[in-house]
Formats: C-alpha cells, sequence, structure tokens
C-alpha cells in the first residue's frame, strides 16, 4: 500500500551523481493475461532504459550503474515475482545509491520507465486517496482488519478472542455470568480497536470502513480512538466469512462516494479561497510560485495532467518560463514540471487531492491549484 510517508521519502531522496531507474509495469490482467504477454511488456520497457543510456547527459560510471540496474531488475522479474492478485509494479533502482525499492499496486498503471535525478513518484500520487481505505469486519469473537481500494482488498490482521456464549438458565450466578460475557465481548472490541490505532499510526489507516451488526456499532464506535472516529466513512452489513475480494466489492459504493465528496470538498475549498482572493492560487504559474515560497496546504492536481517547465537540480523553485533561481541557479527544462512540483509539495507536507471524479471542474482553473497556507 502506498503511503504519503513513502511518497515523501521517496521525493527527497536525490543521490548525488547518481541517476535513479523508475519502472512502473502495468499488469492488468484485461491486458497481460499470461506470463508471457507480461514478460513481453516488461521487455520492453527494459529495453527504452537501455536505449537511454546513450544519452550525453550521463557519464561512464552512472551508465555502469544504470546497466547494473536493469540486470537487477530483470533478475528480480525472472525470480521473485508473483502476479497474483497483483494489477501493477513499480520498481525504484539505484545501485549507486544502495536503493532497490519494489511496490505492487491493487490498481492498474500506465507501463513507463523513467531514469532521473530523483525517484519519478507522479503516478503514484494518484493511489494516495483510493489505497488507504481501511474496513474492519468485527462480531462478539472475530475481528478482521483489511486494507486497499474498491478493486481489491488484502486482510492484515486477524483477531479471535476466547468469548463464552450466552444461554438462559436464570439465577443469580446466571446473571454473574452474563455480566462476564458483556466483559468479554467488550474486551474483544478493545482489543480490535487497539489493534486498529497501532496499524493507523503505522500509515495503514486513513480513512475506515466497519462492518458489523446495528446493535453493536453504538459500542465498537465507542471503543475507538477519537482520530479513528473521525475517519469513519460508512458502516456495511457482511457476512464476517466474506473474502476479501466480497469485502471490496460491498465496500465499492462506500468508497467511491466518499472518494467523490472529499473531491468536492477540496474543490469546493478552493473556488472559495479564489473568490475570496485570499489563500488559493489555481493556473501552473502561480501554483509553482505558491511552492516555491512553501505556502502550499494542498495541491490539487487533475488525474494525468502534465505540463512542460524549469526547475532547478533540487527542484527546489520551479517555473513555467527559462531563467534563474533567486539565488542565481540556472533552470533546467523538465518535460514535466508536474513532478517535481508533486516533490516539492510533499516535502513541504503538503496534502495531494488528486482529482478523478470531477476532472472538469479543475480544468476550468488550469488542471492545476492549490490551498494556501497563508
Amino acid at each position: 500500500m502506498i503511503v504519503k510517508e513513502t511518497l515523501r521519502a521517496l521525493a527527497t531522496l536525490r543521490p548525488a551523481g547518481h541517476k535513479i531507474l523508475s519502472l512502473y509495469l502495468n499488469l492488468d490482467p484485461s491486458e497481460f493475461p499470461t506470463p508471457r504477454d507480461r514478460a513481453t511488456e516488461l521487455d520492453s520497457l527494459l529495453t527504452t532504459a537501455e536505449h537511454a543510456l546513450r544519452e550525453d547527459s550521463l557519464d561512464r560510471a552512472q551508465r555502469q550503474e544504470l546497466k547494473h540496474d536493469i540486470e537487477h531488475v530483470r533478475e528480480w522479474f525472472e525470480k521473485q515475482f508473483d502476479a497474483s492478485g497483483t494489477r501493477g509494479l513499480v520498481v525504484f533502482a539505484a545501485s549507486g545509491a544502495d536503493l532497490f525499492e519494489v511496490h505492487t499496486l491493487a490498481r492498474p498503471i500506465s507501463s513507463e520507465v523513467v531514469i532521473d535525478d530523483s525517484p519519478f513518484i507522479e503516478p503514484l500520487t494518484a493511489m494516495l486517496g483510493g489505497d488507504s481505505y481501511c474496513v474492519l469486519l468485527i462480531n462478539r469473537q472475530i475481528a478482521r482488519i483489511l486494507t486497499g481500494n474498491a478493486d481489491r482488498m488484502s486482510e492484515i490482521s486477524a483477531i479471535v478472542d476466547d468469548v463464552h456464549s450466552w444461554h438462559d438458565q436464570g439465577g443469580w450466578s446466571q446473571a454473574r455470568f452474563q455480566r462476564g460475557i458483556a466483559k468479554e465481548v467488550h474486551d474483544h472490541v478493545k482489543h480490535a480497536a487497539d489493534e486498529l490505532f497501532s496499524l493507523f499510526k503505522r500509515g495503514h489507516v486513513q480513512r475506515l470502513i466497519i462492518g458489523a451488526q446495528p446493535e453493536s456499532r453504538g459500542e465498537v464506535e465507542k471503543s475507538l480512538h477519537s482520530y479513528l472516529r473521525d475517519r469513519i466513512v460508512g458502516w456495511i452489513d457482511i457476512d464476517m466469512r466474506s473474502t476479501p475480494t466480497e469485502v471490496a466489492r460491498r465496500a465499492s459504493p462506500t468508497i467511491v462516494e466518499d472518494e467523490r465528496k472529499r473531491e468536492q470538498q477540496w474543490l469546493e475549498r478552493l473556488q472559495a479561497e479564489l473568490g475570496r482572493d485570499s489563500r488559493g492560487v489555481c493556473g501552473l504559474a502561480d501554483t509553482l510560485g505558491a511552492l516555491n515560497e512553501r505556502r502550499a496546504e494542498t495541491l490539487l492536481v487533475r488525474e494525468g495532467f502534465r505540463a512542460p517547465g524549469y526547475a532547478t537540480a533540487s527542484a527546489d523553485f520551479l517555473a513555467t518560463e527559462p531563467g534563474s533561481s533567486p539565488r542565481g541557479e540556472e533552470l533546467a527544462p523538465h518535460e514535466d514540471v508536474i513532478e517535481p512540483a508533486i516533490e516539492s509539495a510533499l516535502e513541504q507536507s503538503a496534502e495531494i487531492a488528486v482529482i478523478r471524479h470531477a476532472p472538469g471542474q479543475l480544468d476550468a482553473l488550469g488542471s492545476i491549484g492549490a490551498v494556501l497556507r497563508f
């Protein structure tokens, strides 16, 4: 699962003197159903990377490192790769910087390969909103925790506690017995809530969906930490024995509706700030300017939007026109300045809102904008 901390770490990675190979492989089974199809797609990407080694911008040491990286990727796919349940995959490799990271994706992604001074992370930003949903399934004795999106869920934790069954015998001893069972159920719910909060602290719970019987929902919600209660986006009725695929299918309408709602909230906030001529900017030039001033609270980008521009080597100054930074550093051209813009936003701890459900509203504002801190 792609979480913000992962992207932020990648965004700040610029090993001096070394190039990074970023490889995205589409594994959509409707397009690449067989191992041969997937191998052909991978071979095409690696051939593209090998052709890129001829560029004059690379020195001899960088070419040797990248050759090693390409072979490392090929060997990893031959010996370790398992396509089961995976719709896409990304590899970041830089042997000179001791980097080799593989991330499996629950959604298909366009195949491409990039060689640059930093990891190419722009396609992953679209995964932030959709891969951070968590589903808690809970009854009186069992709790299951799954994470993923509307397409796929993976179970990451299961809890089974020893809770006695109810039976009716009457008398004071029966009342004490039932109070004991009630405490066991309460302890079980608390156990699940604690496990969920532990996962939240590790970045696995951004939005929460809960599957529980209606009569127990109050106790479940009360047991959750306030941070988790604030992240509940819906409740579902579902069999505890459901497979992860069935859970994803049942949670899908709730996830899609939540994504639409959050996008609309950000778009409305941006439009309100623009209307007040206050803490909002839109269009590429003004948005890059806000990022240069480190004022961005949230960067809004239409999914798939790319634009040429200019940036310093460290991407700490971005522009739409050639020239120099305020410190006199010459700006280098970028085929896609949105990539360093996203890196800049992540480095300054800004939120990234990729608009996929209502792209037309942001296109009317230049396909990119930002809500500002000040």
